[in-house]
């Protein structure tokens, strides 16, 4: 009786591995932001030419300065990979049959009606369609719902004439990024790596391999588009869990924050999460949208996502009335009142305000009539629908002035015993003021 052998390994595969080990794998990443930047760095650190592309003309020019407009991304740590020629940025897409690997880190919006919108994915993927060649492996890393790899990329990318798993390969795995966490990083983070086949796996495992310290194979690409999706759900869930459980403090006259904390001793059953004033980022707000219009597909109701979802929208208004509380209080109304808002990031210590909490509240304050400002080092300006405003700086006059300081994002740079010391009343989101000293009962948690 004759053994069965296992099929040869694709001819293409068996090169792109090849030139994967031996880090002669020319690597393109599209999309230079929070995501893309990091991974060109760590993947240029293991020896990898990396080839940046972006339509901003004024990020490529920053990227080939070696400057870093990034975060978490040093400027003392680009610059000499950029002078040995290790990381060059560009805005010509038609040196896409240069690389050998096409890692695709664009963004993933929300439509108004909160439906997914992948014209970026898209528009990425009928440019590389073009140039497409035999051997290359595409990447797709933004966060969206189950499917999008395998239906929406691969037709187009076919277009080309290739066919995937046979003259080219293509994965989904994806991004990982907590932007200002000092912790886990891009290459100490557990990578996720799903394929449309089995070759396109095994190529797209051995890639993230030689930068990632562990990685987590999945069966298909669908699957791991799911276990992202998920994990921002996860997340999503719990902080409306906790907003509400706000909210009901509120009513019923209890500090929620002196609930957590001690809820947080017990050692098992309990994992930490915190209220605030919204949810920001790119992700927490948009990505569980994602699979919730992916359900509908198969008859099936999300039901904690659309909750979790409408009580986390909620906490801008809820912050907003409650606000007015606090000057009615005092006697004071909402309109013709001073308040400054500290805060325009989605979290601490960061530059991101995507989806920030505060840019909502700012623009409702501002339609309630009232004389709203901001300051925030980590975000000296802002864009609210086309209008750019600009902060103000923290001076003890623009503290003193204010009928009422708002803190909707806990920056640590911020000395909050001054601002409390200094300020008529203060509406703390975030539990910044939880060390002051408040002897005159100044400062009203959420």
């Amino acid at each position: 009786m004759s053994q069965v052998e296992s099929p040869p390994m694709n001819s293409h595969a068996d090169a792109l591995l090849t030139k994967i080990a031996n880090t002669t794998a020319v690597v393109g990443v599209f999309g230079l932001g929070y995501v893309g930047l990091p991974f060109a760095v760590e993947k240029a650190k293991v020896g990898f030419k990396v080839l940046g592309f972006d339509r901003s003309e004024p990020r490529v020019a920053e990227v080939n300065r070696g400057e870093s407009y990034i975060l978490d991304v040093a400027s003392e740590e680009l610059k000499p990979l950029v002078d040995q020629g290790l990381i060059h940025a560009t805005t010509d897409f038609s040196r896409i049959p240069e690389c050998d690997v096409i890692v695709v880190a664009v963004p993933t919006p929300l439509t108004k009606n909160l439906t997914p919108d992948l014209q970026y994915v898209e528009a990425v993927s009928r440019e590389v369609a073009k140039y497409l060649r035999p051997g290359q492996l595409v990447s797709l890393e933004s966060t969206t719902y189950p499917g999008t790899t395998r239906e929406v990329m691969q037709p187009i990318l076919e277009q080309s004439g290739l066919q995937a798993e046979n003259e080219f390969f293509l994965a989904h795995s994806p991004e990982r990024v907590d932007p200002g966490n000092q912790r886990y990083t891009t290459k100490n983070t557990n990578k996720v790596v799903g394929g449309v086949g089995p070759d396109s796996l095994q190529v797209a495992e051995a890639f993230y391999q030689r930068t990632i310290d562990h990685v987590v194979t999945v069966s298909s690409a669908d699957a791991a588009e799911l276990v992202k999706v998920f994990e921002n759900t996860f997340r999503a869930v719990n902080i409306a869990l906790v907003n509400e459980i706000a909210l009901l403090c509120d009513k019923m006259g209890l500090n929620v924050w002196e609930v957590l904390s001690a809820a947080h001793t017990k050692p098992f059953g309990i994992m930490p999460f915190f209220p605030g004033p919204g949810v920001g980022g790119h992700c927490i707000p948009l990505d569980p949208h994602y699979l919730e219009w992916k359900a509908r597909e198969y008859n099936f109701a999300t039901r904690f996502i659309a909750l979790a979802g409408e009580v986390n929208r909620s906490m801008p208004r809820f912050v907003v009335e409650k606000a007015q509380r606090i000057l009615n209080e005092s006697g004071k109304a909402l309109h013709g009142s001073k308040i400054l808002i500290l805060g325009m990031a989605y979290k601490r210590d960061i530059a991101d305000w995507r989806e920030s909490p505060s840019l909502e509240i700012f623009e409702m304050l501002q339609h309630a009539g009232v004389e709203v400002t901001y300051h925030d080092i980590f975000a000296p300006e802002i864009e609210i629908h086309g209008t750019w405003y600009k902060g103000v700086d923290l001076t003890d006059e623009a503290v003193k002035s204010s009928d009422l300081v708002i803190i909707t994002t806990d920056h640590t740079s911020v000395d909050y015993q001054h601002i409390v010391d200094l300020a008529p009343a203060v509406f703390d989101t975030r539990n910044a003021t939880k060390s002051v000293t408040d002897e005159n009962k100044k400062v009203v948690l959420l």
